[in-house]
C-alpha cells in the first residue's frame, strides 16, 4: 500500500515547526522560504534545531535530542524536508538518496516559456565557493560535476509558466542554475538572472513531494508539501497527488 502523508494539525497546536510526517524514525517538515537547513556562520536559528526543541518538548526528552540531517534545501527554497530521529534511520535514508532511490518533485515557476514542452537537461556544474553559486557547461570541465533533470510544463498563466521537475541529482543550486542556463531562472532568484526579487525574499521553487521506501517500515511512502502562501501557486491547478493512493495522517510508528 502506498501512504502519503501532508498533515501538520499537532505542530500547529505545539506552536512548533509545520510537521507533515512524524514516526520513531523520520521527521519531515514543510520548510519555509526563510527557514536554514541546517546551522551555518549566520547565527540564525535553523530549523533543524527547531525541530530538535519541538521534539524535546513533545516528548520531554532531557539532554540532546538525536537528529541527523538527510539532506538540505537552499534557504530560499520551500518545501518538504526530511530528517532522520535514529542513526539507522539517517544511515539508510543517506544510502537511498546516494543511489537515487528517492523520488524528487520539485515545482518552480518561471517568467519565460521552455524550448520545450518537457525535456531533460543536462549539464556540468561547478561550484563557486567565494560567489556560493554554481556555473553551467555543457561539457565536462575541471571541478565540475554531471547534473541531470527532467522538467515538464505543468500549467500556464497569462504571466508565467509552471514546471514539475524531476531531480535525478543533487548539485549545489542545480535546478536553479540548470532553469536559468535554458533562460527560464526561477521568478525572483536574483542570484540567477531573474529581474526582480519576489516580495517575501523567497524564491518560486518549491519542494512538492518526496517518495521513498521507508527505511525501517519498508512501505511505499509519500510525503506532500502544502503549496506556499499566496494565490500564485493556485492558479495553475496543480495536484501532484494520486487520487488511487490512500492518504493516511501522521503518527505511524
Amino acid at each position: 500500500m502506498n501512504e502519503v502523508f501532508n498533515d501538520a494539525s499537532e505542530s500547529k497546536k505545539l506552536n512548533g515547526p509545520e510537521v507533515l510526517y512524524e514516526d520513531n524514525h523520520l521527521i519531515a517538515l514543510n520548510k519555509k522560504s526563510s527557514d536554514l537547513s541546517q546551522g551555518d556562520a549566520s547565527g540564525d536559528l535553523s530549523l533543524d534545531a527547531r525541530v530538535k526543541q519541538y521534539l524535546a518538548a513533545k516528548y520531554d526528552k532531557p539532554g540532546d535530542v538525536f537528529l541527523g540531517v538527510v539532506h538540505r534545501l537552499d534557504r530560499p527554497v520551500s518545501g518538504v524536508i526530511l530528517y532522520a530521529r535514529t542513526s539507522k534511520a539517517l544511515s539508510r535514508m543517506n544510502e537511498m538518496f546516494r543511489q537515487s532511490l528517492v523520488k524528487k518533485t520539485y515545482l518552480a515557476i518561471v517568467g519565460e516559456c521552455p524550448p520545450e514542452d518537457e525535456g531533460v537537461l543536462i549539464h556540468y556544474l561547478r561550484k563557486n565557493e567565494k560567489q556560493n553559486k554554481s556555473y553551467v557547461f555543457d561539457r565536462e570541465v575541471a571541478g565540475s560535476r554531471k547534473a541531470v533533470l527532467t522538467y515538464r510544463i505543468a500549467g500556464r498563466s497569462q504571466r508565467y509558466y509552471l514546471l514539475e521537475i524531476g531531480l535525478h541529482s543533487g548539485r549545489h543550486h542545480q535546478i536553479r542554475a540548470q532553469l536559468a542556463a535554458i533562460g527560464c531562472p526561477v521568478k525572483g532568484d536574483l542570484k540567477y538572472g531573474y529581474r526582480r526579487a519576489n516580495e517575501n525574499g523567497g524564491i518560486s521553487l518549491f519542494a512538492r513531494k518526496l517518495e521513498f521506501i521507508h527505511p525501517v517500515r519498508k512501505v511505499n511512502t509519500g510525503i506532500v508539501a502544502p503549496f506556499p502562501e499566496g494565490d500564485l501557486w493556485r492558479k495553475f491547478n496543480y495536484d501532484a497527488g494520486n487520487p488511487e493512493t490512500e492518504v493516511k495522517r501522521k503518527g505511524q510508528r
